[in-house]
């Protein structure tokens, strides 16, 4: 069974090839689980975008809720999504049935949220468990059910590996996790800086 140290008080990211940008968290504590509050900022295909975000979580990291606020030169957006912890979901207060099943939000825009899943299934080495999640797109703020898989792979040099896929966007790789369960590698997404 997976363990992880408690998260630190920040972690960034800088994100490459897929966009220039980078993203910062900070973790607060909550009596049953975690607040991570952040911001990435980026430059995707000629187009700028900032997505802010507060993450609360349970005690087993599954997501309770999330509000993103976007700007971009579209405009601004903001959002609240709302989860009973069960895989029941409500997004600006209205009931989301295609998220039902899903236990863990992923913000496009965020190397963070790939922790979320990790932290909550505690996978063993060789175990694997599909993730769906609900998937919130960086500009608009889009809300989308995305199907994912995890495959816990041994550790190398302390370190836990992950088998990560996301069949609708052809993303297959190998994503590499420190001590607290934060990615420190997504390739051709983000690395860790902090």
């Amino acid at each position: 069974m997976t363990t992880f140290a408690p998260p630190p008080g920040a972690a960034a990211w800088r994100h490459l090839d897929a966009r220039t940008g980078f993203e910062v968290v900070h973790f607060r504590p909550l009596p049953d689980g975690h607040r991570a509050e952040g911001c990435t900022t980026a430059v995707e295909e000629g187009r700028t975008w900032v997505v802010d975000y507060v993450i609360e979580l349970d005690a087993s990291w599954a997501t309770r809720s999330a509000r993103l606020a976007s700007r971009s030169a579209e405009g601004g957006r903001q959002i609240l999504l709302e989860t009973d912890g069960a895989g029941r979901w409500r997004v600006d207060g209205a009931s989301a049935s295609w998220l039902d099943g899903c236990l863990d939000v992923d913000l496009e825009s965020s190397a963070l949220t790939n922790a979320f899943p990790v932290h909550r299934m505690r996978l063993g080495v060789g175990a694997a468990s599909p993730a769906p999640a609900a998937f919130v797109r960086a500009a608009d703020l889009a809300v989308e059910r995305l199907e994912q898989r995890y495959a816990r792979l041994p550790d190398e040099e302390g370190r836990q590996r992950y088998d990560y896929a996301a069949p609708v966007f052809d993303v297959a790789c190998r994503l590499v996790y420190d001590g607290s369960g934060l990615v420190l590698d997504y390739p051709g997404l983000a690395v860790r800086a902090a």
